[in-house]
């Protein structure tokens, strides 16, 4: 019997597409009713013969899960845009399709790049927890003060749909805008305004430098304590994009000598982040949950593409939205 396996609960729109295919076909449908992780053992254990597999970026497909799974499987569909938790190169060999989620999370990434900016900036946390914390005291000049995001030099590491994205945004602001990546993007850039420059110039010129490139081993630990070492220590470091790129215990070094102003993340390593972990005793460093896709709307999106090409890739149908 043709088998598909979904590891967590995912929003009911994807979930009835799925079940209504699966009924309809006399498909096995198994999926793990929760909102915690699967255990490994249990995701080794359920993904025995099946022939199509809806994951997420906390499912590691390699090579023991490949074998575990079986000659049978046929797709590997990740509610995600980046795919770093799946070994594509391993999918491939065994003529497995794998599928993601681009383009969709795009502007709602964006917008949180935008908001941890400006949180990080006007150090908004702080303040909120002044006033929860009966801290609040009466007017002063120079009280709770931070820097202006209006009229500064915002670097992006990796001009990609995110990047540009973001740097759109930030034109409102008449921010200077420069980046870097592996080439020019002059197709992209022009319509910005922003300038390409060596990864050197770019920490050394920035207010902001904002993070949108994806993590491999090029761009793992990025940034660690050399490249915080050529930034301003009036600059801020935003990242939107994967933990891995970077050097969290450089950073907390940085952040705790002076070396950079601040710090806002949305992406740590490990995830979640402890409680207990000494970035989060800075008041300086701003860590929400990973939550740069999470509007309903774009994650109700994410789970229909990745239903789509779940059921495209068992069918034996090319997948709408393909990795490989």
């Amino acid at each position: 019997m043709t088998t598909v396996l979904i590891t967590r609960r995912i929003p009911a729109t994807a979930m009835e597409k799925i079940a209504a295919h699966c009924k309809a076909r006399g498909w096995e449908l198994r999926q793990w009713d929760s909102d915690e992780v699967m255990p490994r053992d249990a995701l080794l254990d359920q993904v025995r013969g099946v022939d199509g597999l809806y994951c997420l970026i906390t499912d590691r497909v390699d090579e023991a899960l490949l074998t575990a799974a079986g000659s049978q499987l046929r797709v590997v569909s990740t509610m995600s845009v980046g795919y770093d938790h799946i070994d594509v190169a391993a999918c491939a060999a065994r003529g497995i399709a794998v599928g993601n989620t681009p383009d969709v999370l795009t502007g709602t990434t964006a917008d949180l790049t935008i908001a941890l900016l400006l949180a990080t900036a006007r150090r908004l946390p702080e303040a909120i927890d002044a006033v929860k914390q009966g801290a609040w005291p009466a007017w002063r000049p120079e009280w709770m003060t931070g820097v202006d995001l209006f009229e500064r030099t915002v670097g992006i590491v990796g001009l990609g749909r995110i990047g540009a994205a973001v740097a759109k945004r930030l034109t409102g602001f008449d921010c200077r805008l420069l980046y870097t990546g592996p080439r020019p993007k002059p197709e992209t850039a022009a319509p910005l305004g922003a300038s390409y420059v060596s990864m050197d110039e770019l920490l050394a010129e920035s207010d902001f430098v904002s993070i949108h490139c994806p993590l491999s081993q090029a761009t793992k630990h990025l940034f660690d304590a050399g490249a915080f070492r050529k930034m301003k220590p009036t600059a801020a470091l935003i990242n939107t994009s994967r933990g891995g790129v970077v050097d969290q215990e450089a950073l907390y070094a940085a952040l705790a000598r002076g070396e950079i102003w601040a710090a806002g993340l949305d992406v740590t390593t490990p995830e979640p982040l402890p409680p207990d972990h000494p970035l989060l005793t800075l008041p300086n460093c701003v860590v929400t949950p990973h939550i740069g896709s999470a509007s309903v709307a774009t994650r109700r999106k994410m789970a229909l593409m990745a239903a789509d090409n779940l059921l495209a890739g068992v069918a034996g149908e090319p997948l709408p939205h393909a990795v490989i």
